[in-house]
Order: structure tokens, then C-alpha cells, then sequence
């Protein structure tokens, strides 16, 4: 079951906060995001460019993180955002890799980059920049406020025998009401007054997920456990808070929810990872049908 929300409710500021992540953005964390990139697409592992010649369209780039890392491993990428400083954000990124690159760019067969200020909601704007070999959109498509739509939009920019790789908050019933009413809270706050609730906030979880681990016989302290998010995907544990305790608007969808509806647009399962039922993202990766 999908839970709706209200289209027009309080907006978390994405961008402010990519913005104040792309200070960290260093080697190791491009290293990282490659790897987990590699990890989803189930991409050869030995194979140092397995995206090139392709087309990759990154919905939600955020930071543009994962951009790069589509076009470290070959691919020519297409970045959009509706926030404007993740817009920025991404361009900034973008800039940065062009001039270290410097002429290395003018080679025929060197992949492009281009980043718009488009929604995934704008039929369009997304129908104007064609089809992909990979349309890749990491936990930005329930932020919407139209969940199911923006995943239909996503879906069709899908070219036949391509790859749809998607993830989606996932639904926990009563414990995904607790955390709307979570995140509505942090919009009724001043933006000074922000921070704070988010550091008591996840400073209750990260307590709880201490408990956890002393009861399975591990170290409580928390900072394997935030070198395992790093090594995942490259991110930084407070951005995530933040990004997870603001995160308006806010859907969640079971895994069943997801695969059906695709499966019946053509669309065949190739990865799943899910979250059980705990609380995160649930990753699917999905290959076109041909016919």
C-alpha cells in the first residue's frame, strides 16, 4: 500500500543541504559512489568503463555525485533537479570535472554532461531529452508528491532493452506515520531551531541503535557502522539525517507495489535489494523489455 501525502505541503531544501555535502566530496567518495554504482548495475567488475557508448539520465541528482560516477564509468549523463541549488550543486560538480579534464574533453569519443533545471513531473521537458540506456533516480522519486507518476515519467524515458534503477522509501505502516509526523515537525520549527532537532532526533536513534549492538555482542559505538554508509554510497551520516528527519514531501511503497505496476509496463526484475522491514530505501533495478 502506497501512502499518499499532500502535494502542497511543506518542501524540504534538498539543495542547501547537497550544498553543504559537496564540501566533502573527495576522491574516496567519487571511489565509493563508482563502486556502489557498479554494485547496483551489476556492471563487471573488471571491465574500467562498462558504461560507455550509453546514455544515463540521473533524476534527482542532488549533489551530482552519482552523475560523475556514471561518467567515471563511461557513460555520457543527462543530470536534472527541480531544486535550484541542487541544480547548482550538480553544474558546480560538473564545472569542477571539465576543467580537470581540460582538453581532454575535446576528444570526439569523450562522454558529455548536461544538467537541467527540469521535474520528472514535466512530461515535456523529460520527453525532450530523449531516451537512455539507464534512467537511474536514488531516493528522490517519493519526494514528489506524486510518486506514482513520477515513476510512470521515469519509466518512459526508458529505451527498449535498458535498465531502470530506482529507490523507494519503504512502507512500514504505523512506522511510516510516526516518521511523516517526524518530518512535519521539523518544517513547524524555525530554520535556526533545525539543526538541533535533528541532532535529537537521530542522537535518539543512533542510542537505540547502540542498544542494538550490544545486544548482539558488538561494539555500541556507532562509527562502524557510519564507515559501512560511507563505503556504501559515498555519503555522509549527517547529511542523511538531515536529508531523512526534513524529507517532505514524503510516500513509501512496499516492494510488491513497485514491481507490479512495472512489470505490467514491460518492465523485468534484475536486482532488489530491500530493507526488510526496517526503515530506508528499498533498491530495484529493472531491464526493458525489447518487444
Amino acid at each position: 500500500m502506497v501512502e499518499d501525502v499532500d502535494p502542497s505541503e511543506a518542501r524540504f531544501a534538498f539543495g542547501k543541504n547537497w550544498s553543504a555535502f559537496l564540501k566533502q566530496v573527495d576522491a574516496d567518495r567519487i571511489d565509493q559512489a563508482v563502486a556502489s554504482l557498479r554494485g547496483l548495475l551489476l556492471l563487471d567488475a573488471g571491465q574500467p568503463q562498462p558504461l560507455a557508448g550509453k546514455r544515463f539520465l540521473d533524476i534527482g541528482s542532488g549533489s551530482g555525485l552519482f552523475s560523475l560516477a556514471a561518467i567515471s564509468l563511461g557513460a555520457s549523463v543527462v543530470s536534472v533537479d527541480i531544486d535550484r541549488e541542487s541544480f547548482e550543486c550538480t553544474r558546480t560538480l560538473r564545472d569542477h570535472f571539465h576543467a580537470s579534464l581540460g582538453s581532454d574533453l575535446e576528444a570526439a569519443s569523450a562522454p558529455t554532461w548536461d544538467v537541467h533545471h527540469v521535474s520528472v513531473l514535466d512530461t515535456a521537458a523529460m520527453k525532450s531529452l530523449g531516451t537512455f540506456d539507464i534512467v537511474y533516480s536514488w531516493g528522490v522519486l517519493h519526494h514528489t508528491g506524486k510518486m506514482n507518476e513520477a515513476i510512470k515519467r521515469a519509466a518512459e524515458r526508458v529505451g527498449p532493452g535498458g535498465w531502470l534503477a530506482i529507490a523507494i522509501y519503504n512502507d512500514q505502516g504505523g512506522g511510516s506515520r510516526r516518521w511523516h509526523a517526524i518530518k512535519r515537525g521539523y518544517h513547524f520549527l524555525p530554520s535556526f531551531v533545525r539543526p538541533v532537532y535533528v541532532a535529537a532526533v537521530a542522537g535518539i536513534y543512533e542510542l537505540k541503535f547502540a542498544v542494538a549492538r550490544l545486544a548482539r555482542g558488538r561494539n555500541p559505538l556507532p562509527f562502524a557502522d557510519w564507515r559501512s554508509k560511507r563505503s556504501d554510497r559515498g555519503m555522509s551520516v549527517w547529511h542523511d539525517w538531515v536529508d531523512w528527519i526534513g524529507g517532505l514531501p514524503f510516500e513509501v511503497a512496499s516492494p510488491e507495489a513497485i514491481i507490479l505496476p512495472l512489470r505490467r509496463r514491460g518492465f523485468v526484475l534484475e536486482n532488489l535489494r530491500t530493507v526488510g522491514a526496517g526503515w530506508g530505501c528499498n533498491e530495484f533495478v529493472f531491464r526493458r523489455q525489447t518487444d
